[in-house]
């Protein structure tokens, strides 16, 4: 049987995104304590498949995994999954508001719950933990204590929700991405992630890659600049632009990229989410 990783415990974001967007059961799933293990095995051929957070969009990208897409496997991103994120504060059952003085999250979901823990929680220590579901299975064992997690995880580790969307601002999105070794064939409806390096920092080095897919009509949905962690201020640029890689536009725009540029790597061509 195919397996798929996710960041676990069971009952994170990334276990319901998986589930909601594939026609999947919970026996082929697997748990990894992180996104870069995740990563890890697929590259290493022990699950066929991983699902990772890429990228939120109050917070931003998700630069670890970025990062390790880029630098520590050759796996290939095939599959969007953009999914609507809302927070629980969740507690033991004899428990209350004003009972609680810790809460546990990962760092990224407390981080989209700040006015609430501010206004909430004011006097509560908010403390990481290595995912959402890990932070839920916390509690179950610490009293006076609350996590932000998913309805999921709270099924699971037979806890209760106190408060529902808990999240700062109500459109909360995150955008996972469904990674494994082959390429996808075109959709008609597609992105995909290059990791572009040039030769050296100087004048004009981000605009003639821009050109190159101005010049032909290509939208591109997201530009990031990181570092290459090789020295300081030299980075590489991430970039996600709507077409896939057969397409001959842009076939023609990577072609004239890899004349130009020290080194650019194919991060897949993909379905966008729907």
């Amino acid at each position: 049987m195919d397996r798929i990783g996710f960041l676990g415990p069971r009952g994170t974001f990334s276990e319901e995104a998986i589930l909601k967007a594939l026609n999947t059961d919970n026996n082929r799933l697997i748990s990894y304590p992180s996104s870069q293990a995740v990563i890890k095995a697929v590259h290493e051929g022990k699950i066929s498949q991983g699902i990772v957070p890429l990228e939120n969009s109050i917070e931003g990208s998700v630069n670890v995994t970025l990062d390790t897409l880029v630098f520590d496997s050759k796996v290939l991103i095939q599959q969007e999954i953009i999914t609507n994120v809302h927070h629980n504060l969740i507690v033991n059952h004899r428990h209350n508001l004003k009972s609680i003085i810790k809460v546990y999250s990962h760092p990224q979901a407390a981080a989209q719950c700040r006015k609430y823990l501010k206004k909430r929680l004011p006097n509560a220590s908010v403390l990481a933990a290595s995912s959402t579901a890990e932070a839920v299975k916390m509690v179950k064992e610490e009293p006076d204590s609350a996590a932000i997690g998913t309805k999921l995880a709270a099924k699971l580790y037979k806890l209760k929700v106190l408060e529902s969307n808990i999240e700062d601002f109500s459109e909360n999105q995150t955008r996972f991405v469904l990674i494994g070794k082959s390429k996808t064939k075109s959709s008609g409806h597609d992105k995909t992630s290059i990791a572009c390096f040039i030769y050296k920092d100087k004048p004009g080095s981000l605009l003639q890659i821009l050109q190159e897919f101005a010049s032909r009509n290509i939208n591109l949905t997201k530009i990031q600049s990181r570092p290459t962690r090789k020295a300081l201020g030299q980075y590489y640029f991430w970039i996600d632009l709507e077409g896939h890689i057969k397409d001959p536009l842009i076939k023609e725009a990577i072609s004239s990229l890899q004349s130009n540029l020290r080194n650019i790597r194919i991060l897949g061509s993909y379905p966008r989410s729907k």
